[in-house]
């Protein structure tokens, strides 16, 4: 099973930006359809984007301020955030939600793993 490691949170004004990435352990194939989620508080999860292909799709709390990106040869998927919210606040981390491009935004909490992900922090 494909591992990730993630990075790039961090502590950042309302209205600031983040990038953030998330390496693949082994190799990343480019039939994954890798998502993005977030762990804001206890056991809430929830979906933010995900990537499959060309194709991008994303939770309608954060269109249009969110973009995800991947690099296949880097085995890496990228978060890009701005204009950022209080309530984005959370530990972001990937999984792949299926190995033949299916994307879902449904968070697999089953492979979360406490302590897993970046945390991304909003606040004045």
């Amino acid at each position: 099973q494909l591992q990730f490691a993630e990075s790039g949170g961090g502590l950042v004004q309302p209205g600031g930006s983040l990038r953030l990435s998330c390496v693949a352990s082994g190799f990343m194939q480019e039939t994954y359809a890798i998502g993005w989620f977030r762990q804001k508080s206890g056991n809430e999860h929830d979906g933010v984007a995900c990537i499959s292909g060309g194709r991008a799709y994303y939770a309608d709390s954060v269109k249009g301020r969110f973009t995800i990106s991947r690099d296949n040869p880097k085995n890496t998927v990228y978060l890009h955030m701005n204009n950022l919210k209080s309530e984005d606040t959370g530990a972001y981390y990937c999984q792949v939600t299926d190995v033949w491009g299916l994307c879902n935004l449904t968070p697999n909490t089953d492979d979360f793993t406490e302590g897993q992900g970046t945390q991304v922090t909003v606040s004045s």
